[in-house]
């Protein structure tokens, strides 16, 4: 049977995408998928970031990050015409970077659960054009987010997860560009810091003296369902076969 000229198949067949593999991630997979799928992986299996992308992490205290994102802006947005991407953890948190900014005069816009969604479509779009190319935005802009040159991302506030930390500075060097990614790192972080060290080595990025006085361990995450000595798949399971090719663009 043909459909718009494509063989159709009677069997359904599902693919997942993911720039990062989370436990929660491979339970999906385990739930919804055939018993053997084929894994294709890109790159490392490891935790990984874009190598186009240079990471900058910044130790300092909660208080100072203001100043320190106005200049960094000075430094990266001085003519206000590039795309600069800045994340916060928290919606409050949102309003208030952008408030702050629209007071010392930057045009900024910004993404959050708490604006309606034709304003959110509305930001994205100034951002997209190039209208205003300063956005301020929590986590709902770091994954599937497709937004060409957006040449800097500034984590203000760091993310709840390395995985997402991955995701958000893959909004930039997109596409075989390269891209800046400038991190804030604080106290409040610290069980965070051997995750980011690893990532930061693997990429050969440089690694600040004040990053690993927090520690390089990188706790073991237990599984709410087998514990914290989980296998990933049973011990009877068929095989899985895996396609690995060289580093490539995250998602």
């Amino acid at each position: 049977m043909m459909h718009n000229g494509l063989m159709s198949h009677a069997v359904r067949q599902m693919v997942m995408f993911s720039a990062t593999w989370p436990l929660a991630v491979h339970q999906l997979a385990q739930e919804f998928m055939d018993p053997n799928p084929i894994k294709v992986v890109i790159g490392s299996e490891d935790l990984a970031a874009n190598h186009d992308v240079m990471q900058i992490v910044e130790v300092l205290d909660d208080r100072s990050r203001d100043s320190r994102l106005v200049a960094l802006l000075e430094r990266y947005h001085k003519a206000q015409s590039n795309r600069v991407l800045v994340f916060v953890l928290y919606k409050k948190e949102a309003a208030r970077v952008e408030s702050m900014l629209q007071r010392r005069g930057w045009k900024a816009v910004s993404v959050h659960g708490d604006k309606a969604q034709h304003d959110r479509t509305k930001a994205l779009s100034l951002f997209k054009e190039g209208k205003c190319p300063l956005m301020i935005a929590t986590d709902v802009a770091s994954r599937g987010l497709d937004i060409p040159d957006v040449e800097v991302v500034i984590n203000y506030s760091y993310p709840l997860t390395t995985e997402d930390y991955v995701h958000r500075i893959g909004r930039t060097g997109r596409a075989g560009k390269k891209g800046v990614a400038h991190t804030f790192f604080t106290q409040a972080n610290k069980g965070l810091a051997g995750e980011l060290v690893n990532v930061l080595r693997e990429a050969g990025q440089t690694v600040p003296e004040d990053l690993t006085k927090f520690g390089t361990h990188v706790k073991k995450k237990e599984s709410k369902i087998y514990g914290s000595h989980f296998k990933e798949i049973t011990a009877d399971a068929p095989k899985s076969t895996k396609i690995t090719f060289g580093d490539s663009d995250e998602d």
